[in-house]
């Protein structure tokens, strides 16, 4: 086996989650027991820190200390949403080399998995020995390859959580509530919306996904048709929903734009405000009482809510990620692989199958009408989210009127 003596780099990319600081600490733990890897620098606010030699010594930091830091929601090297052009690839390669970087581990999205092939390809061609993993996260669950992503089990808790708390606050006080939900091109988290659902009349009632488009009128069909069943509907809608035509559902309606030219979906309430508006107006039902919410960045990294699954399942590809570097001269993205009712085991894909690919909510787990999700869904999430809180319903039996 070819052991490559050397120091190693970590960084954390794009949005935060619940757990990807037990990645980090699984990553730096495992490195310290390996003497090949002379020394342990983490990169401040993503591959920013490596183009300006932003680096913290994590070799400083005791065991008690990290393991509190693990157990902290958000990322606490600092994240980005940067997207490295060719220029700055060549730039990172040649800073690696000059701080004589021999192991790469990069936590992130499919973007970052792209980083990670396109430095990975600059090193073969320099004959410059560079392992580098990708180790994965993103609440989106959307990464080709894994079964999930960590991070997702997590915030898909909080969403399922949030969810039950509206649908007894909507049967208590009856009308409608839509609530906004995290996916501009996948639905997973929105459909997390429908795991804490216990009772027949529970809701959500309708769920909106991207992957299944849908017009403004027919959502209102559906919202009034469930009126007429329930007297109350909620509704779960994720940002990223379409109309037939292929627009996203508030493109006429939000006018902030993010850095890259696209609507700006996320930190703004301005779909829900849009819909409500529009059930209100065009509903059957006169004086309907419609409400709206958007879930928004507390879906990521909210303190208190996560899975113990994704802990622990976050924590390993931390740790399988420096296994594998130590393994010989291969690269790629650590992977979940499921087994048997629920375990999972690692997994090692190619970066380039991983990088800049969505993985969308298959139709096997969105019900026909397009409007909510199936039993496919509730078994493939439920083991992945654990338990959630009991509530419970009066018997409601009737005293008898004089």
């Amino acid at each position: 086996m070819n052991i490559v003596k050397g120091n190693m780099i970590i960084g954390q990319s794009g949005g935060p989650t619940a757990v990807i600081n037990q990645s980090l600490v699984g990553a730096v733990k495992e490195a310290m027991k390996h003497p090949e890897i002379t020394g342990i620098y983490g990169m401040k606010h993503g591959i920013l820190g490596v183009l300006n030699e932003d680096f913290l010594d994590l070799q400083q930091e005791d065991n008690e200390h990290l393991e509190k830091i693990a157990n902290t929601p958000a990322s606490a090297l600092g994240t980005c949403r940067y997207k490295p052009t060719p220029e700055d690839c060549e730039k990172v390669f040649h800073i690696f080399e000059k701080y004589n970087v021999k192991y790469w581990f990069y936590i992130g999205g499919n973007d970052t998995a792209e980083t990670c092939h396109i430095v990975n390809e600059i090193a073969r061609k320099n004959d410059y020995e560079l392992r580098v993993f990708h180790i994965p996260k993103t609440i989106d669950n959307d990464l080709m390859v894994t079964d999930h992503c960590p991070g997702y089990p997590s915030a898909a808790k909080y969403v399922a959580m949030s969810f039950m708390g509206n649908n007894l606050d909507n049967k208590a006080l009856q009308g409608v509530k839509i609530d906004i939900v995290m996916g501009r091109h996948a639905g997973w988290l929105t459909a997390a919306a429908a795991l804490g659902k216990k009772h027949d009349d529970d809701g959500p009632h309708l769920i909106y996904l991207p992957e299944h488009p849908v017009a403004l009128e027919q959502i209102v069909n559906d919202i009034d048709e469930c009126y007429d069943k329930y007297g109350r509907c909620v509704v779960a809608v994720s940002e990223g929903v379409k109309t037939p035509d292929g627009k996203l559902l508030g493109e006429g309606f939000i006018k902030e734009k993010d850095k890259h030219g696209n609507v700006q979906l996320s930190g703004t309430g301005a779909l829900g405000d849009m819909l409500s508006a529009y059930v209100r107006d065009n509903s059957k039902h006169n004086d309907l009482r419609v409400r709206s919410d958007t879930l928004g960045y507390a879906q990521r990294s909210f303190p208190g809510v996560y899975s113990e699954v994704d802990r622990q399942e976050a924590r390993m590809v931390g740790e399988e990620a420096v296994k594998y570097a130590m393994q010989g001269d291969i690269d790629g993205s650590v992977a979940l692989k499921r087994i048997g009712d629920y375990a999972v085991e690692p997994d090692l894909a190619k970066l380039k199958d991983v990088a800049q690919q969505t993985k969308l909510v298959p139709k096997e787990f969105i019900n026909e009408a397009g409007n909510g999700v199936t039993q496919a869904f509730i078994d493939y999430a439920s083991p992945l989210v654990g338990d959630l809180p009991v509530v419970e319903r009066l018997k409601e039996v009737p005293v008898p009127k004089n």
